[in-house]
């Protein structure tokens, strides 16, 4: 066979062979790999379950706390004496056990609200609020209605700092308890409108939680009370998704034993925040119309804030953040 004609020959079986291929793309039997299912509340891969809420325990003799680092969603709340409690949503991961779990509070009923019926799991409440649970949208999976095999205390701590709850046992029990759903926030591109920022301290009367980017990990490290906000695990604890909600938190007719009075964050309603991620800080909006509503997030210019893939943290305050952005170098614009 000449030169030529081997030519001839290689280039017409490239042809059938490409011709082949295309021919295979479209037969009825040859599908795609279907797409990975992604959780609603991050974004990231995964399962989009039941929706389960942990009420921890977050003064600093709780620390450190175990399985916080496994929520989709992370809520940090104002209580009595000026100090913090988080919320854990869980619909992606179902940690062996967390804690320490302390117990409900009225500002909790409305920030669930806009998940559905959740199974909300924490220590107790005190009897005026418990008629109040009883009548919200919530799954009452506390250790007021379950034993000590679920609930239990954590030897290496100290009580009340020690209750700890097995998230899988109780998810047996949860059978009306809603599949996740979307919240009101969307995951896209960053916004033009963000700045480069270095720390931002978010402040409650008694309590802090600072968080600084760091480039290696690429995400917001986060401090409580001045130190490493480290979990169980060993993970400093921290996300790319930081979100600051300024709220009206105002006294309630609750309080606790002590004589404290509990503070009621507002939740509806519409008002400023600011959105932390890949580095940056944007000033964006938040509205909610009712207690079932999603909560809205918003750029000045009314577009979407989109929020980046992972973890989410909200933090609920009424005082504004501290913002420390990088120092701007005259003589280069740098």
């Amino acid at each position: 066979m000449s030169f030529k004609s081997l030519k001839v020959w290689l280039l017409s079986l490239l042809a059938a062979v490409t011709l082949a291929s295309c021919s295979l793309e479209n037969l009825p039997f040859i599908e795609s790999a279907p797409k990975p299912e992604r959780n609603i509340l991050t974004g990231e891969v995964g399962s989009n379950g039941k929706v389960i809420a942990v009420k921890f325990d977050d003064t600093r003799a709780a620390h450190p706390q175990e399985g916080v680092e496994k929520a989709d969603v992370v809520i940090i709340t104002q209580v009595e004496a000026g100090l913090t409690r988080l919320m854990g949503i869980y619909s992606s991961n179902y940690p062996e056990q967390v804690g320490p779990v302390r117990s409900a509070r009225i500002s909790d009923i409305d920030i669930l609200a806009q998940f559905g019926r959740v199974g909300f799991m924490y220590s107790g409440a005190q009897s005026k609020l418990r008629p109040v649970i009883a009548a919200a949208n919530l799954e009452n999976l506390s250790a007021e209605r379950n034993p000590p095999s679920i609930y239990f205390n954590d030897q290496e701590r100290t009580a009340p700092y020690a209750m700890m709850v097995r998230i899988p046992l109780l998810l047996e029990k949860a059978e009306s308890v809603d599949l996740v759903k979307t919240v009101g926030w969307t995951h896209g591109e960053l916004s033009d409108l963000a700045k480069p920022v270095l720390r931002v301290k978010v402040n409650w009367p008694n309590a802090s939680y600072e968080a600084i980017w760091n480039e290696d990990e690429q995400r917001f490290l986060l401090n409580f009370d001045g130190a490493p906000n480290l979990a169980k695990s060993g993970l400093q604890l921290g996300s790319n998704n930081l979100i600051i909600q300024l709220a009206e938190i105002k006294p309630s007719e609750y309080g606790d034993k002590f004589g404290g009075v509990t503070p009621k964050t507002n939740v509806i309603g519409a008002g400023r925040a600011f959105l932390l991620r890949d580095g940056t800080i944007t000033s964006v909006n938040w509205s909610r119309e009712s207690a079932i509503s999603p909560t809205e997030w918003s750029l000045e210019s009314g577009e979407p804030a989109n929020f980046a893939t992972g973890q989410v943290w909200l933090f609920l305050t009424d005082e504004e953040p501290e913002i420390s952005y990088p120092v701007v170098n005259e003589s280069n614009g740098k």
